[in-house]
C-alpha cells in the first residue's frame, strides 16, 4: 500500500494501491449534474486527476494545469475527482473560468477513493494522485503523491498520456 503523509502526519488510505500495468478499476461517482458516472463513461485515454479539495492552492492549481495541458491533447479526458460536493465543483468550474472541466465528487460512497487506494481514513478526504488510463482501461501511469499538500510531477503524467492510445 502506498504510505502518505498530510501536513507531515502519517495517515490511512483505505483500498487497494493501483500499480502501472493493473486493469483500472471501475468506480462511482456523480457528475456536476448528480448523474452516476464510471470509468467507462469516458472514452479514450483518461488522465484522472486526484485532488483533497478544488477550493484549496495546491488541489486548484493542479486542476487547472492538467485541464491546461489536456487542450494540446488529442483523445484525452482529463477527469478531476475529489470528495466536494458536486456543486462546490461546478462553482469552482465557473469561478475558475473552467466550465468545460470534467470534475467528479467521490462525496457519496468513496467508491472511487476505495477502488483507487485513495480515500484517507482520518480526513474522509482523497490523497493527491494521478493515474492515466489507456483506452484499454489498463493503468500506465500511477502517482500516489506522498506528501498530499505537494504538487504530482506534471510532466511525467502528461507525457504518460501523450504516450498512451
Amino acid at each position: 500500500m502506498a504510505s502518505i503523509t498530510f501536513k507531515g502526519n502519517a495517515v490511512t488510505l483505505l483500498g487497494n494501491e493501483v500499480k502501472v500495468g493493473d486493469q483500472a478499476p471501475d468506480f462511482k461517482v456523480l457528475a456536476n449534474d448528480l448523474s452516476e458516472k464510471g470509468l467507462n463513461d469516458f472514452s479514450g485515454v483518461r488522465l484522472i486527476s486526484v485532488v483533497p479539495s478544488v477550493d484549496t492552492g495546491v488541489c486548484d492549481a493542479q486542476t487547472r494545469k492538467f485541464n491546461e495541458e489536456a487542450s494540446s491533447l488529442n483523445n484525452v479526458n482529463v477527469l478531476t475527482v475529489s470528495v466536494d460536493l458536486p456543486f462546490a465543483q461546478k462553482r469552482w468550474c465557473a469561478n475558475a473560468g473552467l466550465e468545460n472541466a470534467v470534475t467528479l465528487s467521490d462525496h457519496r460512497d468513496l467508491s472511487f477513493g476505495k477502488a483507487y487506494g485513495v480515500a484517507i481514513e482520518e480526513l474522509r478526504l482523497l490523497a493527491r494522485a494521478v493515474f492515466v488510463v489507456d483506452s484499454n482501461n489498463k493503468v500506465v501511469h500511477a502517482e500516489y503523491v506522498s506528501e498530499a499538500t505537494n504538487h504530482p510531477d506534471y510532466e511525467a503524467a502528461v507525457e504518460a498520456a501523450k504516450k498512451a492510445e
